[in-house]
C-alpha cells in the first residue's frame, strides 16, 4: 500500500505549496521540505523492511512489493506499481536529492515561490512514478509528465543574468528533444502491444506479459531502437545531447540538481528495466554500437568540459562523460559491470548535485559564472573552495569516493567482455582529471581576474554547509562501504543479466 503514496505525497504536497503561497513566502518552502522528507522516510522504511538480497530465479522479476489497480481493462491497462532493489535505490536517491533541492533553493527563488515548489514536487513525483511503474502505458504517462514542470522551472526561474529569451529557448529545446524522443517511445510501446495482440489475441500493457512476446528479428530490432532512442536522448548519448548544456546553464540550482541527479538516471533505469529484458536478442546485437557511443560520449564530454568558461556548462558536460561509462556497463551483460553502473549512477547523482549546489552558492556571492572573472578565491572564502575541491576530485574518481568504486567495477566487469573498449575508455579517466583540475585552477587559484573576485566574500551559512557536508559524508560512505547498495541491487541486476546473457547464448553461435 505504500507504493502509491510514494507518488501521491509529492503531488499533494506540491498542490499545497501552490495554494498556501498567500499565507506568506516561507510556508511553501516548509511544506515542500516536509513533503520530500516524508517521501525519503517512506523510501528508507521500504528499504529497512529488507529482503532485497534474495537470489532469484530467471524469468519474471521478483517484486518486493506490488500495487495493482485496474484502470482501462478494455486495453489491459492497469495502475501497476512494483518495487525491487534497483527501483528502490533510485527512489531513495530521488527523495534525498529532492530534500536537498528544496534546501538549496531556500534563498534563491524570489518570485512565485508556491508555483516554483509545485513544479519541483511534480517533477519528483513524476520521476518516482517512472521508477515504480511497470505497466507500459503508466510508465509512458509519468515519463511525459516530468517534462512539463521542468520546462517551467527553466523558463521562469532560470539563470538570473540572462534575459527571458535565452531561458525560454533553452527550455523549449529541452522540451522538443524530450517530447520527440517520448513520441518515438510511444510508437514503440504501441507497436509492441499490437505485436503481442497478434500473437496471443490479448490486449495488454503489462510488462510481465510483454516480456515473452514472440516477434520476428527485424521487428524486434526496430522496436528496440525506438526504446533506445528515447532513453538515449534523456541519458544523453552523444549525438542526441544537444539540450543538456543549455538546459543546465539556464536552469536554477534546484533544477540542475534534479536534472543531473535524477532525470538522467531515469534513462539508464529505462534501458535496464525495459530495453534489455523486452528485446534481449536485438539488444545483444546492438551492444557494440551502443558501447562505442558510450566511448565517444566519455571523450566528447571530457573535451567539451575542458573548453568551457561557464562553470555550470562545464559540470553539465561532465555528466555526458560519466553517463558514457554507465552506457558501456549496461550493454556488457556482465554482473560486475551492472553492479558498478548502479553505484556509478548513485555516486554521480550525489557528486553532480554537490557541484551544482556549490556552483549556485558561488553565483550568489559573485553574481557571475564565468571562470575568466574568478581566480584567487581560495583565501577569500571559508569552506567553499575546499569543498569544491573535494567534489572535483570525487568527479575524477578519487579512491575513497563512490565514483571510484563505480568506475572501477564497470571497468573490471567490462574488461572480461570487451577488453578493447575498456582499455580505450580508461583513458577517459585521465581526461576527467584534466577538466576537474582545470576547473579548480581557473576558479580558485591564481590571481583575482576581476574586481568582484578581489574583495572579501561571505562564507557559507549553516544551511549551505549542512547540505554539502551531508553529500560529502554520503559519497565517502559509498566509497568505503558500498556493500549495502550492492546487496540491495544484486538480485534485480542478476535477473536482468540472466535475460540478456541467455539471449546472447541462444542467438550467437
Amino acid at each position: 500500500m505504500l507504493l502509491p503514496w510514494l507518488i501521491l505525497i509529492p503531488f499533494i504536497g506540491g498542490f499545497l505549496c501552490w495554494q498556501t503561497e498567500r499565507f506568506g513566502v516561507k510556508v511553501p518552502r516548509w511544506i515542500a521540505l516536509i513533503t520530500m522528507g516524508l517521501t525519503l522516510a517512506l523510501g528508507l522504511q521500504l528499504w529497512l523492511q529488507g529482503g532485497y538480497s534474495l537470489t532469484q530465479s530467471a524469468g519474471i522479476p521478483q517484486w518486493q512489493s506490488e500495487f495493482v489497480l485496474l484502470w482501462i481493462p478494455r486495453f489491459g491497462i492497469s495502475i501497476h506499481l512494483a518495487l525491487d532493489g534497483l527501483s528502490l535505490l533510485m527512489v531513495v536517491l530521488t527523495g534525498l536529492l529532492g530534500v536537498l533541492a528544496v534546501l538549496c533553493s531556500w534563498r534563491e527563488i524570489e518570485k512565485y515561490q508556491g508555483f516554483f515548489h509545485l513544479n519541483l514536487m511534480w517533477i519528483l513525483g513524476g520521476v518516482i512514478g517512472v521508477f515504480l511503474a511497470i505497466d507500459m502505458f503508466l510508465f509512458f504517462f509519468f515519463w511525459e509528465m516530468m517534462l512539463v514542470p521542468m520546462y517551467f522551472l527553466i523558463a521562469l526561474w532560470g539563470h538570473k543574468a540572462s534575459d527571458g529569451k535565452t531561458r525560454i529557448t533553452a527550455a523549449t529545446k529541452f522540451f522538443i528533444y524530450t517530447q520527440a524522443s517520448g513520441l518515438v517511445m510511444l510508437i514503440a510501446i504501441l507497436a509492441l502491444v499490437f505485436v503481442h495482440y497478434n500473437a496471443t489475441g490479448v490486449w495488454t500493457f503489462n510488462y510481465e506479459e510483454l516480456l515473452n512476446t514472440p516477434m520476428s528479428h527485424g521487428v524486434e530490432y526496430l522496436l528496440m531502437l525506438g526504446f533506445f532512442i528515447a532513453f538515449a536522448v534523456k541519458m544523453p548519448v552523444v549525438p542526441l545531447h544537444g539540450w543538456l548544456p543549455d538546459a543546465h546553464s539556464q536552469a536554477p540550482t534546484a533544477g540542475s540538481v534534479d536534472l543531473a541527479g535524477i532525470l538522467l538516471k531515469t534513462a539508464a533505469y529505462g534501458l535496464l528495466r525495459f530495453s534489455l529484458p523486452l528485446f534481449p536478442n536485438a539488444s545483444a546485437e546492438f551492444a557494440p554500437i551502443a558501447m562505442w557511443l558510450g566511448v565517444i560520449g566519455i571523450f566528447y564530454g571530457a573535451w567539451m568540459a575542458f573548453t568551457q568558461y561557464d562553470i555550470k556548462r562545464l559540470i553539465a558536460y561532465t555528466s555526458v562523460s560519466h553517463m558514457g561509462f554507465v552506457l558501456i556497463a549496461i550493454y556488457t551483460g556482465s554482473q560486475l559491470a551492472y553492479q558498478g553502473a548502479v553505484i556509478q549512477m548513485i555516486a554521480h547523482g550525489l557528486s553532480a548535485a554537490g557541484l551544482f549546489i556549490l556552483c549556485g552558492q558561488l553565483y550568489e556571492r559573485l553574481h557571475t559564472r564565468d571562470m575568466r572573472m574568478m581566480g584567487g578565491l581560495w583565501g577569500k572564502m571559508k569552506w567553499l573552495p575546499a569543498l569544491s575541491m573535494f567534489f572535483a576530485v570525487a568527479t575524477l574518481g578519487m579512491p575513497g569516493t563512490g565514483n571510484f568504486v563505480g568506475e572501477f567495477m564497470i571497468l573490471f566487469g567490462s574488461y572480461q567482455v570487451v577488453p578493447m573498449i575498456t582499455v580505450i575508455s580508461t583513458f577517459g579517466l585521465v581526461f576527467a582529471s584534466v577538466y576537474s583540475l582545470a576547473m579548480l585552477h581557473r576558479a580558485y587559484f591564481g590571481k583575482a581576474k576581476s574586481q568582484i573576485a578581489s574583495q572579501e566574500l561571505p562564507g557559507m551559512s549553516l544551511r549551505e554547509l549542512f547540505i554539502i557536508l551531508l553529500l560529502v559524508v554520503l559519497l565517502v560512505l559509498l566509497g568505503f562501504y558500498p556493500q549495502p547498495i550492492l546487496d540491495t541491487s544484486h538480485s534485480a541486476m542478476s535477473n536482468i543479466q540472466q535475460w540478456f546473457v541467455n539471449s546472447v547464448t541462444t542467438t550467437r553461435p
